[in-house]
């Protein structure tokens, strides 16, 4: 499918995708303001995310990346930087992996490259979280009219312990492409596998940001933008 987007600036292809929940008018604003002076910014909505409707979220980082593809080609895109979050940087995981020729740099963050020994206690916190969502009105509402009534599939699909992709994760060695690799202070598992990255693939840079979790860019925008910045200048 062809995701909805949005576009600002002119210069060499910038894409921005979102964390989970978020659309492309929601999530990575400071960076797209600063960074549209210099690229063009595309920012697209995932599927089942915003004006990206989709029935189908069954096999959502597969269906994903092809829908990248896809609206890739209806742009006109040969290529570009990809820069994703959290739910957002596991489909750049996959489409780099599938598109490498696509990449000019990925840069992720909110990511952890290996099923950690708590992770089944991590997972029962988060589906604890996502159960207040559906049970606070407020919330409820919100997201409905971001998303529509669909936006609850994801809150189904995040209940089961195998819903991470691990199996992506655990190895960017086939990636051709320059990466970095960006997590918050605060995220113990994802900074480890920032440093693990590293230690396995010289080509990979790594920030480890002070002061900020899981959603790095939401809690350090600026700090965030100055390493991509310079990352992407360094490339």
């Amino acid at each position: 499918m062809i995701l909805h987007t949005v576009t600002k600036g002119k210069g060499e292809a910038l894409v921005f995708l979102h964390t989970g929940l978020q659309t492309a008018a929601t999530d990575f604003i400071p960076q797209q303001a600063i960074l549209s002076e210099h690229y063009q910014v595309i920012s697209p909505d995932l599927r089942g995310h915003g004006k990206s409707t989709a029935a189908d979220i069954s096999n959502f980082f597969e269906d994903s990346a092809q829908d990248l593809d896809e609206t890739f080609e209806k742009l006109g895109l040969q290529s570009a930087h990809i820069v994703g979050a959290s739910l957002g940087a596991l489909v750049a995981i996959v489409f780099a992996k599938r598109f490498p020729a696509k990449v000019k740099t990925l840069t992720i963050s909110g990511v952890t490259k290996q099923k950690p020994d708590n992770w089944q206690s991590l997972h029962q916190q988060d589906v604890e979280m996502q159960a207040g969502l559906l049970n606070n009105e407020e919330a409820a509402s919100y997201f409905t009219d971001l998303h529509g009534p669909g936006w609850k599939r994801f809150i189904d699909m995040g209940k089961s312990e195998d819903w991470y992709p691990f199996n992506e994760t655990s190895d960017l060695s086939q990636l051709s492409s320059p990466v970095l690799v960006i997590a918050g202070e605060g995220s113990t598992n994802e900074s480890l596998s920032a440093i693990e990255y590293r230690r396995e693939q010289e080509k990979v840079h790594i920030s480890i940001i002070p002061f900020a979790s899981h959603l790095v860019h939401d809690e350090q925008p600026e700090l965030y933008a100055e390493v991509l910045r310079h990352f992407l200048v360094n490339s």
